[in-house]
């Protein structure tokens, strides 16, 4: 018997994340459930990322319910979450208290894995929800946003990995959302982690197909001694999607390493799911193909949808070609952050405003913020010039501290608006949805009792654009404060 690769499957999660804007109810994956249950996962990822914003926003479904619903159908299999830090599963950096509150709930719902990341890795925002699931005796992964840039080397991401195990962490996960890791560097940093911190730590590899090299990235990854690895089922997978599951089982057939995987149950699954996905054909994304012009532009896709609307609304569309060549010179200014939620957001968007009104002439309070330090603290070294515009359009100092240590308790005043809410249930899971998405909790608490949506029967439901470089993250319109000639004013961004 050859060494055994575990594998998660993100078929329950990122996969329909990816793929259909995270519109998947939750009535179209019980069925298969039983199928999954039996295959042999590691552990199958299902909560977390852009689920709990999709279910209230869309689908009036309670997120907390949806949680309960799989730990009940999948007894034999880790559930498993994405986690973003101190930003838990909102947009914007959570006090302490609120953070360990909503890992021991997510626990006690039945939560086994907790992924942890945060979108510049400063370990310091990853510290609070990794104590806190160590806490509640589940498994906490420490996770590596996988990036190119200058500064990123294997070296530096092997050191962040010896950090996250001094942390603590049961295991660490290599996360590649945009599919930038080459078979080369994925064996490279694999071995360089086992090499450094160990060969019993466990090594998780997660990539996106949306490069089309990330198949061998795995293959090598494996080689260097990698332990878990994630991928999809082949109806829910490729394109800004994933690796296909039933694939990574016969290619590693004959090669001294197996899975555990019982391929009858996944075609079980698969086969479900293929008669699922035409159903929801209005938010398939219309990127099924390879993309890598990503590893030379570093600007993934989704990324560039966004920037081209901003544009064409100024009415300036036929410059896309001035910003894309702005993107690396502001994301070097803010010292190179890795170009996923809410970063790339937060750079493309300025790259839009330098070349449209004159090089940081305009600044958003969003990129304010990163330059000044208040989304943690980036690999790279800022530049100072831009740093010192930043605190003049800010009105405000920079920090070199962890963020929340800036954040007065707000458990006492979350609660007190979110059950003062028409249909709040006074739980503490209920003031945990309100204090993610204030805006939304409360037409979702009133609606709540109408149960949930099944947008895949509605034929006639809205187009939305799905973010390869986020896959999942939900377009709605961003309004920014900008500062111009002294004045403050306020601008929309709305989704393509």
């Amino acid at each position: 018997m050859g060494r055994v690769i575990e594998v998660t499957d993100v078929i329950l999660r990122d996969a329909h994340q990816s793929l259909m804007a995270t519109r998947m109810a939750l009535e179209d994956m019980i069925p298969a459930c039983e199928y999954l249950d039996r295959a042999g996962y590691w552990s199958l990822e299902c909560w977390g990322g852009a689920t709990f914003d999709a279910c209230i926003r869309f689908l009036n479904e309670d997120p907390w319910e949806r949680l309960r619903t799989f730990k009940k159908l999948l007894p034999n299999t880790r559930t498993q979450m994405l986690l973003r830090g101190q930003n838990l599963l909102g947009y914007r950096h959570y006090e302490d208290t609120v953070v360990s509150r909503f890992v021991e709930k997510a626990a006690e719902n039945g939560m086994d894995v907790f992924r942890v990341f945060d979108a510049l890795n400063d370990v310091r925002n990853l510290e609070t929800a990794l104590k806190a699931v160590k806490r509640t005796g589940k498994h906490a992964q420490g996770t590596i946003c996988y990036t190119i840039s200058p500064v990123h080397t294997i070296d530096r991401f092997v050191e962040m990995a010896q950090k996250l195990v001094e942390m603590g962490v049961d295991s660490i996960c290599i996360k590649d959302m945009a599919a930038l890791l080459k078979p080369q560097p994925a064996y490279d940093l694999v071995k360089g982690i086992k090499e450094k911190c160990g060969k019993d730590v466990l090594v998780h590899v997660h990539v996106h197909a949306t490069t089309g090299v990330t198949m061998v990235s795995l293959m090598k990854a494996i080689e260097a001694g990698a332990d878990i690895v994630d991928t999809s089922i082949s109806s829910l997978s490729l394109g800004p999607g994933h690796n296909p599951t039933e694939s990574l089982v016969e290619m590693l057939e004959g090669t001294g390493y197996e899975t555990r995987l019982d391929l009858e149950q996944i075609y079980k699954a698969r086969d479900h799911f293929a008669a699922i996905r035409p159903r929801y054909r209005e938010f398939l994304t219309e990127f099924t193909g390879v993309e890598t012009e990503i590893f030379k532009s570093q600007i993934p896709g989704g990324m560039l949808s966004n920037m081209e609307s901003q544009l064409k609304q100024q009415g300036q569309g036929e410059r896309i070609r001035e910003v894309l060549e702005e993107v690396p010179r502001v994301r070097k200014a803010a010292g190179y952050p890795p170009l996923v939620t809410p970063s790339s957001q937060i750079v493309g968007t300025q790259a839009v405003f330098n070349v449209m009104m004159g090089p940081y002439k305009v600044m958003t309070g969003e990129f304010c913020d990163l330059m000044l330090g208040y989304y943690g603290q980036t690999d790279g070294e800022k530049d100072p010039e831009i740093v010192a515009l930043a605190r003049e359009f800010a009105k405000k100092d920079p920090i070199t501290c962890r963020p929340a240590d800036l954040l007065k308790p707000e458990w006492d005043e979350l609660r007190k608006a979110a059950l003062a809410l028409e249909g709040n249930n006074g739980t503490d899971e209920d003031v945990l949805t309100y204090a993610m998405f204030p805006q939304i909790a409360p037409k979702f608490f009133k609606e709540r009792p109408q149960g949930p949506k099944n947008l895949g029967k509605d034929p006639v439901a809205p187009k939305v654009p799905v973010d390869p470089s986020h896959p999942g993250y939900l377009s709605a319109p961003i309004e920014y404060e900008v500062t111009l000639n002294g004045k403050k004013t306020k601008v929309t961004v709305a989704p393509a």
